[in-house]
């Protein structure tokens, strides 16, 4: 018959015995979700790097697009620099921002930086109107301006721009039933493949081409001068969409990189904690065996 003093020291192994497979299961258990979300991180890295790769083919065909481009754009610029075209002053005069933004994603803070450079241009004229050229800033501008906006494009950014695409672009705008003083042509300016700028471009209305200084010396007819305008403004939109195309091909990369890296260093993290939580359990087998084997040997 065992003594009083014995008893409580049974009870406690009798506890710890019952407590074991509890904490092995739960241990078992841990490692499975580690290698559960070693598994998804792995996709995920699988995933980035690939659109890394794809980004940075795209890349080199949109600095070729938006190298193009800039000769179209700048040289509309030039003819209105040299005739020292400006905006038409006046109460009655309204501004239009056009943004030329896309409808995709996963490229940091390309889009936002837009929105923000149009926000700050309503703090100064509250009234302008704005049309946006793809999803992503309609989206952000719409809950703060809703009402400033006037016309919407979606179906912006799945390719490389054309002239085709501005043309179209400025068909529509030109149709608006208000009477501007300026355009404002808001887009990425490239600086190099880590960087970028939201820039604007001016658009001039056909009262303010006409009332140019040295407009006279180009010797333009009037029955052109609203094609002047409207070409004019296709190559602008053609000049901002390329480079903006060009811009967030880079901001994509470079984000896809970096979400590429950050998960390798959490496959790292998990690895090591998987590798301790597997040793953990092998050395609590262990000891079971060994206090079994000595158990059965007393």
């Amino acid at each position: 018959m065992l003594s009083r003093a014995a008893r409580p020291a049974l009870r406690a192994g009798a506890a710890a015995a019952a407590r074991a497979p509890v904490q092995n299961a739960a241990t078992f258990a841990t490692l499975r979700e580690i290698e559960d979300r070693l598994k998804s991180i792995r996709n995920i890295e699988k995933i980035t790097n690939t659109m890394k790769i794809v980004a940075s083919t795209k890349l080199t065909r949109a600095q070729r697009a938006m190298t193009e481009s800039r000769s179209y754009g700048q040289t509309s610029n030039a003819v209105f620099e040299h005739a020292e075209t400006k905006p038409v002053e006046g109460e009655n005069k309204k501004t239009l921002i056009v943004v030329a933004s896309s409808d995709k994603g996963l490229c940091g803070g390309i889009h936002s930086g837009l929105s923000k450079a149009v926000r700050r241009m309503l703090a100064e004229k509250p009234d302008a109107d704005i049309v946006v050229l793809g999803e992503k800033c309609k989206a952000q501008l719409a809950r703060s301006s809703g009402k400033n906006i006037v016309l919407s494009f979606a179906g912006v950014g799945k390719d490389i721009p054309t002239f085709a695409d501005a043309q179209a672009i400025a068909d529509q705008i030109v149709l608006l039933p208000t009477d501007y003083a300026d355009i404002q042509i808001i887009y990425n300016k490239f600086i190099n493949a880590q960087s970028y700028e939201a820039t604007p471009i001016e658009a001039f209305s056909e009262e303010a081409i006409v009332n140019s200084p040295n407009f006279s010396a180009f010797e333009f007819d009037e029955e052109v001068l609203s094609n002047l305008r409207e070409y004019a403004l296709a190559n602008s939109l053609y000049w901002a969409l390329a480079e903006g195309h060009a811009c967030e091909q880079s901001a994509r990369r470079n984000a896809m990189d970096n979400a590429s890296k950050n998960a390798g260093d959490m496959i790292n993290k998990y690895q090591i904690l998987f590798n301790r939580t597997r040793q953990a359990v092998i050395t609590g087998e262990l000891v079971e065996i060994i206090t079994g084997a000595a158990a059965s040997e007393e």
